[in-house]
């Protein structure tokens, strides 16, 4: 959810219905850098509260660093990414490549922990491959290490984002520990998410690319168009106060090429909509589709 899940969607999400907010992930190397960008990502609004920030790292140290600063910038829980897959990530010994190395996430949780004095998390996958299946060995590790709790998206690194969920995953870290287990992968609705929780028994379940051109998603019941309609307007409304003008596009386009998603027409105008060289083109495409 990289570029993704900034202040105007986490707001938006929160306005829908939704509980505790994650950050974008947040590079900690960056951070303790003082990089622009990266102290960009950290910006949040008040009413966005309670929010955790997600951290990507791999040095003990300098993630403890980093987690100082974002407790200080006024985190409310500090989220470690263990799942990410992305080529680039991994190939820092970053997000999912810690599921490769069992002691060294544990040596990174243990300083965490000292370092954070508020709510500390861990986001995992099943594991690196179909060979190395080890999500409640993380689990259990994390657990003694003195995390607060857990999500867990139960395809391995190589899966990405391919196949079915194996929701099966999820059931057994949730077995092998006691801190509260929440579930993640092909939740597209309310139902599914009770299907996750009575297939788990997990705690909650953490939305990503599910809420995407939907985030009414969490508010679990069926909204009309017209009322879908006023919270477009509004993520809109967001993205331009919060935004400079230039993200603020990007936004706009990404975020109104989702919610074109299921339209007459959509997929031929989408071209159009990410040519456009203004907000008013963008707007103008959107609304004759919807």
């Amino acid at each position: 959810m990289a570029g993704v899940t900034n202040a105007p969607f986490r707001l938006i999400a929160r306005e829908c219905g939704a509980g505790p907010l994650t950050s974008e992930e947040i590079d900690a190397r960056a951070l303790v850098r003082d990089n622009a960008r990266t102290i960009a990502l950290t910006t949040h609004l008040p009413e966005e509260r309670p929010l955790a920030m997600q951290l990507l790292g791999e040095d003990p140290d300098i993630l403890a660093e980093a987690a100082r600063r974002l407790e200080a910038a006024g985190a409310d829980g500090i989220d470690l990414n263990m799942g990410c897959p992305v080529a680039k990530i991994v190939a820092k010994g970053q997000g999912a490549a810690l599921m490769r190395d069992p002691l060294r996430a544990a040596v990174i949780v243990r300083t965490l922990r000292k370092a954070v004095t508020g709510r500390l998390t861990i986001k995992i996958r099943g594991g690196w491959d179909e060979r190395s299946v080890n999500a409640p060995e993380i689990a259990r590790l994390a657990e003694s290490e003195g995390v607060d709790g857990i999500t867990v998206h139960p395809r391995t690194r190589s899966q990405q984002y391919t196949g079915r969920a194996p929701w099966d995953i999820i059931g057994e870290v949730v077995a092998a520990v006691r801190v509260p287990v929440t579930g993640n992968g092909d939740v597209r609705g309310v139902d599914d998410a009770r299907a996750m929780v009575a297939a788990t028994g997990c705690a909650a379940v953490m939305i990503g690319r599910g809420a995407l051109g939907r985030p009414w998603i969490f508010g679990g019941v069926d909204v009309p168009r017209e009322a879908r309609a006023t919270v477009i307007r509004r993520h809109c409304a967001l993205i331009e106060t919060h935004m400079p003008e230039r993200p603020a596009l990007v936004q706009l386009k990404k975020h109104l090429a989702w919610y074109s998603d299921g339209l007459a027409f959509a997929a031929r105008t989408r071209p159009a909509l990410f040519a456009a060289s203004t907000a008013a083109e963008v707007y103008d495409l959107f609304w004759r589709l919807w």
